[in-house]
């Protein structure tokens, strides 16, 4: 089934091409639809057994050099192929007013980056990886490049020459892997290093770490690797926009998780405080350059760089309370930013402008739209009973666990968050209304299909808020046994004043002696 869900896109991009242009949109939104129903049958084995992969296929592919064709699913790649396949059609129909020349191409390019993406979270090869790596970027360039706004060649470029050079850096490394391993198999080489059979040295360690780490945090992207992405979210068309900060952004984070942990674990440990300050310094200035943005696309692009500073905190913190909230994070800012910048292309559409003073006022024109924004905002900022309140606690407390100061800094993009985002609301949806911005939202509330496009994500906000533990139990699972592989669990120690050396009767001699053996198990 697994194979199916991974070469179907592939198939649907080759018939989206032969259909008649009037039709494309038709055929790609059944498509992609018939293609979630069907990811939907990857769940039931996947949560039977978390902590291993599910719908294994181990083939060869190439035989010189060794490269097989080996994927795989488990609990942490589960929910991010399933949120893939989710949001390909939601992407599709919020397409359908906006797209007015070649609109196969558009179509065939937006079911090949599910391709993509799809491949990246599945692949168990690290040569195979790094093909479906490369085949998520092609789709994207064109998206920009060719639909996107006025300056949208200079944001393909600089967002394709920006993860290729990361990119190039990732193969140099996984190269290097292979003539020390013999193997690109990534469970081979895990095993390996299990048993010993594989060492790297301090000195190999570090490079080939970073060589990673840097074409995952362009990806991510992490301060100060983060200056393509604003202007690649304000050029793209809004499906492209959607697409790129939900599941994109994702293949980043997931590397880090994925790869950066169990493949190197000391250089990981050793290199924790800087990316962690790197991480903190992210959050912070992403919200306040989002507090200053005179542009919706960008305030929204900037939140992403605040807020998956949380999920490289949690990362990096190295136990399992945040790595599980780095990993729900990821799910969760999919949602929430990927509805967010939704929004915003539906008042495109209506405004024909991005930047916030064209606007003032229209929830009085549009209720349901406002109503909506208001709901997507709040899930932003992280009120509790909505989604990114469980990712971004998680993460928060488990930073604190390790380092107190850490969890104080991330705090403040939370607030930050709120005061960007709540501001934003105010200019757009509050305040008197000017005649040209009511004469373009008159009568231009929600239509049906833009209900049915944003419906399901806000069904998500709720649900991933309300009833977290369905999502975060294979997660967790998952993310303990990469704790484990690695040996990275940081270990946490409770520490109490020694009992008071006072006279006392021999009843609360018996009590302070239990109570200092809990303390000693407790350490």
């Amino acid at each position: 089934m697994l194979d199916l869900v991974l070469f179907l896109p592939l198939i649907g991009f080759l018939l989206a091409l032969l259909v008649p242009a009037e039709k494309a949109k038709y055929f790609a939104l059944i498509f992609s639809l018939v293609l979630f129903v069907i990811s939907l049958g990857l769940i039931g084995p996947v949560l039977a057994n978390p902590g291993e992969y599910s719908f294994v296929t181990d083939t060869p592919w190439i035989s010189t050099p060794n490269i097989r064709y080996h994927i795989g699913l488990d609990g942490l790649s589960l929910w991010l192929v399933i949120l893939t396949t989710f949001l390909t059609p939601l992407a599709i129909l919020i397409s359908w007013n906006y797209i007015g020349h070649r609109m196969k191409e558009y179509y065939a390019f937006l079911i090949l980056l599910e391709f993509g993406v799809i491949g990246v979270f599945v692949s168990l090869d690290l040569f195979l990886y790094y093909v479906f790596w490369e085949v998520g970027l092609v789709p994207m360039y064109f998206l920009i490049g060719i639909w996107g706004h006025d300056r949208r060649i200079y944001a393909a470029v600089k967002f394709f020459l920006y993860t290729m050079v990361g990119s190039v850096l990732m193969l140099v490394a996984i190269i290097y892997l292979y003539l020390k391993s013999g193997t690109f198999d990534y469970t081979v080489i895990l095993q390996q290093m299990a048993s010993g059979q594989l060492k790297l040295t301090p000195e190999e360690a570090l490079p080939l770490f970073l060589a990673f780490f840097v074409a995952f945090a362009i990806k991510v992207p992490l301060f100060p690797l983060h200056t393509w992405l604003p202007d690649a979210h304000v050029e793209a068309p809004t499906a492209g926009s959607v697409m790129l900060a939900s599941v994109m952004l994702k293949m980043g984070t997931y590397g880090l998780v994925r790869y950066c942990l169990p493949l190197f674990p000391n250089a990981a440990r050793e290199c924790a405080p800087w990316i962690v300050g790197l991480a903190i310094i992210g959050i912070v200035y992403g919200a306040l350059v989002a507090l200053v943005q005179p542009n919706m696309k960008k305030l929204v692009a900037y939140s992403s760089v605040s807020h998956l500073g949380f999920v490289v905190l949690g990362v990096f913190s190295f136990n399992q309370l945040a790595l599980d909230g780095a990993v729900y994070q990821m799910l969760n800012h999919g949602v929430s930013t990927g509805a967010l910048f939704m929004l915003v292309g539906m008042m495109y559409e209506r405004r024909h402008s991005l930047e916030i003073k064209d606007y003032g006022g229209v929830a009085t024109q549009v209720p349901h739209l406002a109503t909506v924004f208001l709901i997507t905002t709040l899930a932003s900022v992280g009120l509790p009973l909505l989604n990114n309140f469980v990712g971004e606690l998680l993460v928060l407390q488990g930073a604190a666990m390790v380092n107190i100061s850490w969890a104080v800094f991330a705090a403040i993009g939370v607030i930050l968050s709120a005061c960007y985002m709540l501001w934003l609301y105010q200019r757009v949806f509050l305040g008197r209304t000017s005649h040209d911005t009511a004469h373009h939202f008159e009568g231009q509330d929600l239509k049906t299909r833009e209900w049915v496009a944003i419906l399901p994500l806000l069904a998500l906000m709720v649900w991933m808020g309300v009833a977290p533990m369905g999502f975060l139990t294979p997660i967790s699972v998952a993310d303990n046994k990469t704790l484990q592989q690695s040996k990275l669990n940081v270990e946490l120690k409770v520490t109490a004043p020694a009992p008071p050396a006072l006279p006392v009767s021999a009843g609360t001699t018996v009590q302070v002696a239990q109570t200092a053996a809990g303390v000693n198990n407790a350490r």
